[in-house]
């Protein structure tokens, strides 16, 4: 005879677990963060010491990132976890963090006599998360200068000259600044380009890092530490992990970065006439 009562060990219906579906958040799926109401499509994702993020971008082009936690968005108006889409098989060439083709199974070479300069660590990192396929493939080591400051005494240092050039990427590179007169008249082995902002942060794309500007912080005041106030970030250690996390490739950067390096990774890696 059937049991009309169903499994009476498996308790009552509300005291189950509900299962909430898994859903891939594909480019472009509309999602809405079940806490805040924050509706917009997959644009994205970052991930840092506090888990995975989704980038969810709405009609105004608002970008926001959201903990990809078990059923903390609706999609039409049913909780669902969203999961990062597995990887398919690329139909063309596998593309680099800077856009250009990746080359894969090829041995970095030798490093180059000549080098590329950065102000600071950040510069530093910044590049090796775009560039760093690039420069390995072609032998482009880049340096840390600390600061501009001892520009003169590092090329006095290094000696350019023929196969050895130097090409210096500068914060702050814009006409009449105290940047642009310590960069002139360097001879032909030296390049120097850079962005007009006043930290390597500010160069990239405010709604890459969920932001609608980066804030203006007063001459005199340490702007990585007046940034991080004005943002509700914490201290500039931890600002900096939202910025590096936030980046994933070229896109994430303004123009003129992305112009500076790749003249930068031209000019040393191009034969003397």
């Amino acid at each position: 005879m059937a049991n009309s009562y169903g499994d009476i060990y498996a308790g009552h219906a509300s005291k189950r677990a509900r299962t909430v579906p898994e859903v891939p958040a594909d480019p472009g799926l509309v999602a809405e963060d079940a806490a805040t109401g924050f509706c917009g499509a997959v644009v994205g994702f970052d991930k840092s010491y506090d888990g995975l993020f989704v980038k969810l971008e709405d009609a105004r082009g608002t970008v926001r990132l959201f903990a990809m936690r078990k059923a903390a968005f609706l999609i039409d108006g049913a909780p669902v976890t969203l999961v990062r889409p597995k990887a398919t098989a690329p139909s063309g060439p596998a593309r680099s963090a800077s856009g250009s083709t990746r080359v894969d199974g090829v041995k970095a070479r030798v490093a180059l006599p000549s080098r590329i300069w950065v102000e600071g660590i950040h510069d530093a990192a910044l590049v090796e998360r775009v560039w760093g396929h690039d420069l390995r493939v072609e032998g482009v080591v880049v340096e840390q200068l600390e600061g501009l400051d001892h520009l003169g005494a590092r090329l006095a240092e290094f000696r350019p000259g023929p196969g050895r050039k130097v090409g210096v990427l500068a914060d702050h590179l814009v006409e009449g600044s105290k940047e642009s007169r310590m960069t002139q008249a360097l001879g032909k082995y030296v390049m120097v380009t850079g962005h007009p902002f006043i930290d390597i942060w500010a160069a990239v794309k405010p709604a890459s890092v969920g932001i609608a500007a980066w804030p203006d912080v007063p001459r005199g005041e340490d702007w990585k530490t007046g940034t991080c106030a004005r943002l509700g970030w914490g201290t500039p250690q931890d600002g900096w992990r939202r910025v590096q996390g936030a980046v994933t490739s070229f896109r994430d950067l303004d123009s003129s970065l992305i112009g500076a390096v790749e003249r930068l990774v031209d000019f040393v890696t191009e034969p003397d006439d």
